[in-house]
């Protein structure tokens, strides 16, 4: 690999040795299957998976019952929009989402969409965030759902997640909360939140396992399995448990929610340091100015600027592209349309983690700035 120095850590975080020596054992000596109730290798699984049950629940504020093990956000996501809509239709057939909101939430609410779903898809101001009186106004007796995502992982920008479930907790309508990037990064309450979905290699935890968090203060969020077969997960998600992905979880929750307090102003500050060294030396737009960021996350255009020169000129850099070509697909990003961003324009995303140092940090936005200065047109007098 030619780059260096790694700022993509919004794609997925390095795991944490803690979390890998936590998870260790469950590959080898500890293989034990939790539902197996019989003999001592399946108690040993049970209790690592209640363990780390505690552990994420305790992150978010939750009870340890409310955790259902997933393989990923996506899954959970999925399954929390399809079985609570198909389980509420009776009630009403309108969803409330956000033009800036990950996939899973967008395919499935189109998916649903032409089942006969309607959607009310709410646009952000120009930070990319959405107001609980844009909820409030789109709520309808027919609404059943509204999903919002805790922080978008493009620009950082955090939305009132507390102010719009507080709009939606006397309508019948669930809260669906994707709080993937969110979470290990800035402090996140369940709350009044109905549905919370979480993954765990956003928070230097593994690929492949993640939560949803249904709210078991509220009786009425029953929600039907999406996934049939041995009845695991309080019987509402079968399939054999995934422990070492599971314990590498809720190691990677419980260190963050120890980090919390020192963790995400030491990534502000480098966040704001880079930016900063950006502004001096080049014309650059910060996406998300002026909105609460993520601590960690810095997208920037580099007007008149090509993306795919840019990202030639720095191979020591392991970043995203926000605009064309962001998932591969060859489309501009969805969530800088919905901002009006300079499509045109070079946008990269700079995600720093729990491992970039100061000296990485500086060190990206020098190799940045001598190459925009390089490829960005000299403005006329």
């Amino acid at each position: 690999m030619s780059a260096s120095i790694y700022l993509d850590n919004n794609a997925t975080t390095p795991v944490d040795p803690d979390v890998v020596q936590a998870m260790l054992p469950y590959f080898g000596t500890q293989f034990g299957n939790p539902s197996s109730k019989r003999h001592a290798y399946g108690w040993t699984a049970d209790e690592a998976v209640a363990i780390a049950r505690e552990q994420v629940a305790s992150l978010v504020g939750a009870r340890p019952d409310w955790v259902h093990f997933t393989a990923g956000a996506t899954e959970a996501i999925n399954w929390a929009i399809k079985a609570w809509c198909f389980g509420n239709e009776g009630k009403g057939k309108h969803i409330i989402t956000v033009a800036t909101e990950h996939p899973a939430v967008l395919r499935s609410c189109e998916w649903l969409e032409r089942l006969g779903w309607s959607v009310t898809t709410l646009a952000t101001d120009h930070r990319g965030l959405v107001a609980a009186e844009q909820v409030e106004e789109a709520l309808t007796p027919e609404t059943v759902l509204v999903c919002a995502m805790w922080a978008n992982n493009e620009i950082g920008t955090v939305h009132p997640v507390a102010r719009i479930a507080d709009v939606v907790q006397p309508h019948q309508a669930a809260l669906l909360v994707d709080a993937t990037q969110a979470l290990g990064k800035i402090p996140v309450t369940m709350g009044s939140v109905d549905f919370l979905a979480c993954s765990a290699h956003k928070l230097y935890g593994p690929k492949g396992v993640g939560a949803l968090l249904i709210n078991g203060d509220k009786p009425r969020l029953r929600l039907e399995p999406w996934m049939h077969g041995g009845g695991q997960e309080f019987g509402r998600r079968a399939g054999t448990l995934n422990v070492p992905g599971i314990v590498g979880l809720g190691a990677a929750a419980e260190k963050a929610e120890g980090l919390l307090d020192q963790e995400g102003p030491h990534l502000a500050r480098l966040r704001d340091g880079l930016e900063a060294k950006l502004k001096e030396s080049t014309v650059v737009v910060i996406n998300g100015e002026g909105a609460e960021r993520l601590p960690n996350t810095s997208s920037v255009t580099f007007p008149g600027v090509d993306t795919a020169k840019l990202i030639g000129a720095v191979p020591e850099l392991a970043v995203s592209t926000g605009s064309a070509c962001s998932t591969g697909a060859g489309k501009p990003s969805h969530v800088l349309q919905a901002i009006g961003s300079d499509l045109e324009s070079a946008t990269l995303r700079l995600s720093l983690g729990r491992f970039t140092s100061e000296e990485a940090a500086l060190r990206a936005a020098a190799l940045l700035s001598e190459a925009v200065s390089q490829l960005q047109p000299v403005p006329l007098d």
